[in-house]
């Protein structure tokens, strides 16, 4: 079993700006979910658990190791895939795999080439592998950045909002590479998609202003607001003044209509009818609050 201990993590740039505020989580091996809006902090922690920066304040340690001491310890067992990774123009996949291969330290060729090619193989791109990378749709690259990432057979994974831009099919084919690679190693999704969290992942937090304001198991945060979110069909007109008189955690346009979500401990008014929660329910309610 690997443990990633983060312990009152903060980060403050030289500009002032405090991205992570007093972090602490404990994440042992499956898929863990960090979820939360653009600017929450989440690739700032993302680059500091990577050891591309180090914290203000506050220790990190892989099953045990402290990595602000002793950063290659981690880098050599840590894939990383970054919102944003650029590729060699004119080189192939399957080059462009062995040559990082080489500099993650797989210097034996035979090794190298099975574990080349059996990456391209589980993330459906060996048919593929003579294409220049730069020429690969979204989802493809994706899948090639997690083939890079799984190099070396790291016990520590980090994606940062790896399905932002993908289409639905990309998408599924994407989770479901993560959810079959998650099972013996920890893989750390961080994405502002709450649909991500909810089919993936076995724990979660919920991260916005550098801060951790929920965390639990998705199904047990989900059960905490049973029988207190209601829904209520209204005209869009009429919204202002429902926003102004009760907790309203998210609202959504509905054949021409608004279709509200109310946080209440009973029924807010005639007209409203309870609903079981979900997962956004949890997220909006959490980031309001």
């Amino acid at each position: 079993m690997n443990t990633l201990q983060i312990t009152n993590v903060s980060k403050t740039y030289p500009n002032q700006v405090k991205a992570l505020s007093d972090i602490s989580l404990t994440i042992k091996n499956g898929l863990f979910g960090l979820l939360g809006p653009n600017g929450a902090g989440k690739s700032s922690l993302m680059r500091t658990i990577a050891t591309l920066q180090e914290p203000s304040t506050g220790t990190i340690s892989f099953n045990g190791i402290d990595i602000l001491d002793q950063p290659q310890e981690l880098r050599t067992q840590l894939g990383y895939l970054p919102q944003e990774f650029g590729v060699y123009p004119k080189m192939s996949a399957q080059d462009l795999l062995d040559h990082m291969a080489i500099l993650k330290g797989i210097i034996h060729k035979k090794e190298r080439k099975e574990q080349v090619e059996a990456l391209l193989q589980q993330t459906n791109l060996y048919q593929h592998r003579k294409k220049a990378v730069h020429t690969f749709s979204g989802g493809m690259r994706q899948r090639f950045g997690i083939a890079q990432a799984l190099l070396g057979n790291p016990r520590l994974i980090i994606v940062d909002e790896p399905t932002a831009g993908l289409d639905p099919e990309e998408r599924n084919r994407f989770l479901n590479l993560l959810s079959e690679i998650g099972e013996h190693i920890i893989i750390i999704l961080s994405t502002h998609i709450v649909e991500d969290v909810k089919d993936l992942c076995t724990h979660m937090a919920i991260m916005n202003h550098g801060k951790i304001i929920a965390r639990g198991i998705p199904a047990a945060l989900t059960q905490e607001l049973e029988g207190k979110v209601w829904c209520k069909v209204i005209k869009k007109q009429d919204l202002r003044s429902y926003q102004s008189t009760f907790n309203v955690i998210s609202t959504r346009l509905f054949s021409g209509k608004t279709q509200l979500h109310v946080l209440a401990d009973q029924q807010p008014e005639a007209g409203f009818e309870p609903i079981h929660p979900g997962l956004d329910d949890v997220y909006f309610s959490t980031l309001r609050r």
